[in-house]
């Protein structure tokens, strides 16, 4: 694509140079750029990629784009400078990878707690209506028959663009995508246009970045607000809200467009009735405005209840067939690192999940009271260099709802974790009178599950609790390969 073309999204840029050069790709990283390329310069958190602008030039690139004045000594480079090179990002990509959102239908689920799954969900069942669709979230981008890790639950901006235009030549019709505070907040899916956005929760995460819950709730507001600007495509946007959240009003009053609401409420226009949650599973009767049908689900707790409502109305929106959106959610049997059971024989429970917020941990420790029958022993800890504020509610659920807890350490990245662990402490010392019989603390995360599993009796339950799908551990400046559902599977083979 020629520059110049690029150059008309952005609002009257300073432009020194050509702007009939050839541009090949765009990327933020001077270690990808290659001779054609469109260097952005972005601030970071951690380093600022106006000082790779050398390196940029020199791998080749055609043109970059500052907010920054710079010096650049090689003449034939383009220097464009923008107010703000993260928004440019965003603009720039999505007009070189032909706006793949304006012909994708976009699906968009933004909460704390709920995304990952409720994805899956509406993946599912987009596919048992006969069609197809990528998905980019948490735990892994599905791109074809293609699963590729995940960096980000939402890639930066150039990157998800890409992602974008690889579903649509891939053949899918629809993009299922988890869409983070921290994505709308720095404008990674700026000039990405939705057609349904879902709203699962709101608790309290990520005040290390946000700093506030209001600042955290304007940043998932932006992405119903996004739904209010109409850009030409025929389907009608749709605003998909929980309405049991407290913040769920403040949403729907700010949103021009449909709204459908779901919840346990009977308010809401898609609940359920005749609720029955057992280890086995979910089934429900969906109440709806498009008629009534049983729901049976592998998905267990009674919070994946929520989830599928989500989903119901993701797929009534979409225009599916009752008995497709049925299918779809049957079929899906598990999520990796949701609720996920550790089986080997034993005589007594292993789940592993990925609850690393108070809502979240409380969630799925009630879901395993309802049907343990002996002890729930909990192992967690929480983060370093993330939201302080809420390790000792952590500590508070993990005592309410657990007879042994043992800490340990999460990532503790560049945090003492002994000083991390200090913190939890300070919440289950204050709940020390709930149903808790015994805390460890045992840094060492390996040590911590094999401690679980040695002490666990026949029917109790183990739950590992922070880390769920991931397979590594950040410790330091280093990441080391670590998976809670690995150890686990070992420590019961030596038990057994």
């Amino acid at each position: 694509m020629i520059l110049k073309e690029l150059l008309d999204v952005l609002n009257k840029p300073e432009v020194n140079g050509g702007i009939d050069v050839q541009i090949e790709d765009i990327t933020y990283d001077s270690r990808e750029v290659k001779r054609g390329s469109l260097f952005v310069a972005v601030k970071g958190f951690k380093t600022d990629g106006h000082r790779y602008i050398a390196d940029a030039v020199k791998r080749g690139a055609s043109a970059v784009v500052v907010e920054d004045a710079v010096n650049i000594s090689k003449g034939d480079v383009t220097v464009i400078t923008a107010p703000d090179t993260r928004n440019a990002l965003a603009l720039l990509s999505a007009r070189f990878y032909g706006d793949p959102s304006r012909r994708l239908r976009m699906i968009g689920i933004t909460g704390t707690n709920g995304k990952t799954t409720t994805s899956y969900l509406i993946k599912s069942i987009i596919e048992k209506a006969g069609k197809k669709a990528g998905l980019l979230g948490t735990i892994s981008y599905i791109i074809g028959g293609e699963i590729m890790p995940a960096p980000h639950t939402t890639p930066e901006s150039s990157d998800l663009q890409k992602y974008l235009s690889q579903i649509l030549d891939a053949g899918a019709e629809y993009a299922v995508m988890e869409v983070s505070s921290h994505a709308l907040e720095l404008n990674r899916t700026a000039n990405c246009e939705f057609d349904i956005g879902v709203f699962t929760n709101l608790t309290q995460d990520h005040l290390d970045f946000h700093k506030t819950m209001e600042d955290y709730f304007n940043a998932k507001l932006k992405l119903f607000t996004s739904l209010n600007n109409e850009r030409g495509k025929m389907a009608k946007k749709v605003g998909i809200i929980n309405i049991d959240d407290p913040y769920s009003n403040r949403i729907l009053s700010a949103m021009t467009v449909k709204a459908i609401t779901y919840g346990f409420s009977e308010n809401a226009d898609i609940r359920p009735e005749e609720i029955n949650v057992d280890v086995d599973g979910i089934r429900f009767l969906a109440v709806t405005p498009k008629g009534n049908f049983p729901i049976e689900s592998k998905l267990t707790g009674k919070y994946n209840i929520l989830n599928i409502l989500a989903s119901i109305a993701v797929g009534q929106s979409l225009g599916f067939d009752n008995s497709a959106i049925q299918e779809g959610i049957s079929s899906l049997s598990s999520v990796s690192g949701r609720f996920e059971k550790i089986d080997e024989g034993q005589d007594f429970s292993v789940v592993v999940d990925y609850a690393h917020t108070e809502d979240a941990l409380k969630r799925i420790l009630e879901a395993i009271r309802a049907f343990a029958k002996g002890r729930v022993i909990t192992v967690f800890g929480c983060g370093g260099d993330r939201d302080r504020g809420k390790r000792p509610k952590m500590g508070e659920a993990a005592v309410k709802l657990s007879e042994i807890v043992i800490l340990t350490s999460d990532n503790p990245r560049s945090e003492d974790p002994h000083e991390i662990i200090k913190e939890i402490e300070e919440g289950i010392k204050r709940k020390r009178n709930g149903r808790l019989r015994e805390y460890l603390v045992i840094p060492d995360r390996k040590e911590a599950i094999y401690r679980a599993i040695e002490m666990a009796e026949k029917d109790d339950v183990i739950l590992i609790a922070g880390k769920g799908h991931e397979d590594y551990q950040i410790i330091g400046d280093k990441k080391l390969h670590f998976d809670d559902r690995e150890i686990a599977r070992e420590a019961i083979k030596k038990r057994l």
